[in-house]
């Protein structure tokens, strides 16, 4: 199996990611009655639980891009702990998560990324993450496609970094080298209560965009450089577990907080499940 999953992670490697992509976003938003059959098809396949979403009735969607970013009713999702606990961003899988060691986060076995390289080669905006924490989540096409806040923060800066698309489904995490590094993706920082706080919101193959609450559908610049927009006047403050972004269809998201006391979730493993605003660890007082 192992074999199988890295000749597929090859064959990935060879497919023009962003022109797919493209495809997937123009898809994704055709509003036609004909999408209907297709929609009900990939609520059927991938055993989406409708009775969460708001509205629940499949046929108040007309695109897939409406599907994929469907709302949910509040009361499925009830905002866990206080100010001191932190929540998860996403309706998700766990792929990694612990301390950083020099600079370095865990991906898979055998696979490390840097935390500069992960924020776009900016070693003033990974300073304070040197010796941090981070979680990373993987979304599935079936999961709630918004990203919410774990911590109550302010906005202070915002990077997107051009890159590849590869999918970061976690057979093929386990077989591409560096793969969060390298994929495209927007990065927010945050000031809060307990310090600073970066998410990486990580782009993928068939992932038509990538939003935030601020800035809108964020998509590559001319040339393909990185961006670095400050935000540090513009007062942009967001409430533990508000919505900060989403994607369309699928994804990751890396976070990342600052060297302090902090204690994971004792029920957090490898692929465990965790819901959006449900508490994945705790600030501890020092």
């Amino acid at each position: 199996m192992a074999t199988l999953d890295a000749l597929l992670a090859q064959s990935l490697r060879l497919l023009p990611h962003h022109a797919v992509s493209r495809l997937t976003h123009r898809v994704a938003r055709w509003d036609s009655p004909r999408m209907q059959p297709l929609l009900r098809w990939f609520i059927r396949h991938y055993r989406l639980d409708m009775g969460e979403a708001q509205p629940s009735d499949p046929a108040a969607y007309a695109s897939f891009n409406a599907l994929f970013t469907r709302p949910l009713r509040p009361e499925t999702r009830p905002l866990e702990g206080d100010e001191r606990s932190i929540v998860s961003p996403a309706d998700a899988r766990v792929s990694a998560f612990g301390t950083i060691e020099g600079g370095q986060i865990f991906q898979a076995k055998g696979h490390r990324y840097t935390v500069t390289d992960l924020l776009g080669g900016f070693s003033d905006l990974a300073g304070p993450f040197a010796r941090g924490h981070y979680l990373t989540v993987y979304l599935s096409p079936r999961d709630y496609h918004r990203v919410h806040m774990p911590l109550s923060g302010r906005l202070t800066t915002m990077v997107h970094v051009p890159g590849r698309l590869f999918s970061v489904a976690p057979r093929i995490v386990a077989h591409t080298p560096r793969l969060y590094a390298r994929n495209e993706r927007v990065v927010a920082f945050f000031e809060t209560g307990s310090g600073p706080m970066a998410m990486a919101l990580i782009g993928a193959i068939n992932v038509g965009s990538i939003e935030t609450v601020w800035a809108g559908e964020i998509t590559p610049p001319a040339g393909r450089a990185i961006r670095r927009i400050d935000y540090s006047n513009r007062q942009i403050d967001l409430e533990r577990g508000a919505e900060m972004g989403r994607f369309n269809l699928g994804s990751s998201v890396v976070l990342l907080l600052p060297e302090a006391p902090l204690r994971f979730g004792p029920a957090l493993g490898p692929d465990s499940e965790v819901r959006v605003r449900s508490e994945v660890a705790r600030m501890l007082d020092v």
